[in-house]
């Protein structure tokens, strides 16, 4: 049984959500977002909090219990504060800088890495070894944050790369004489 799916999610001050069939519609202060639920679950409205339910006891409703109701959390979280990721860039070198909306990267390569950002995302530089990317939807907040860092990962031997603020690089040892 999902210890998770059983807790209702709460609605915070400023958040309005409405269920129209397996539809979770929730607006904030940073916008709208939709969620459309598997129908395998049930949704519903109760007490100005969203409850989710398995239609059945079967393993596959059971299993997607779970994962809507975080869904409908995220969504619920999104619209209220946001959410970002940070980078870091380390190398000589290694830098970042915005070109109006596009993310320009020099991570080595013979030319620079343009990034161009998508819809609903906001990439900011505060320093050129740092990169904030910042939204609602935490999916596309997180993906944005993989494809940066897939450009050039953090290599064991130096640490040089992209990686995600506070992740621990293991190092490895190098060559001895």
């Amino acid at each position: 049984m999902s210890r998770i799916g059983k807790k209702p999610v709460p609605l915070p001050q400023g958040v309005t959500a409405t269920v129209d069939g397996q539809t979770v519609t929730a607006k904030g202060p940073k916008g709208e977002l939709k969620f459309v639920v598997n129908d395998e679950v049930l949704v519903k409205m109760e007490n100005g909090e969203i409850a989710v339910q398995p239609r059945d006891q079967t393993k596959v409703s059971r299993s997607k219990w779970g994962m809507s109701r975080t869904q409908i959390v995220n969504i619920v979280e999104g619209v209220k504060q946001g959410f970002e990721k940070r980078l870091e860039i380390s190398g000589v070198g290694y830098r970042a800088a915005l070109q109006g909306k596009n993310l320009q990267l020099a991570l080595g390569f013979s030319h620079d890495v343009v990034y161009q950002t998508p819809e609903g995302i906001t990439i900011t530089v505060p320093k050129p070894t740092e990169i904030v990317v910042a939204g609602i939807d935490k999916q596309a907040v997180g993906q944005v944050a993989a494809e940066i860092r897939k450009y050039r990962g953090p290599e064991p031997y130096k640490g040089k790369g992209v990686k995600y603020a506070g992740e621990k690089i293991v190092r490895k040892e190098g060559k001895k004489k």
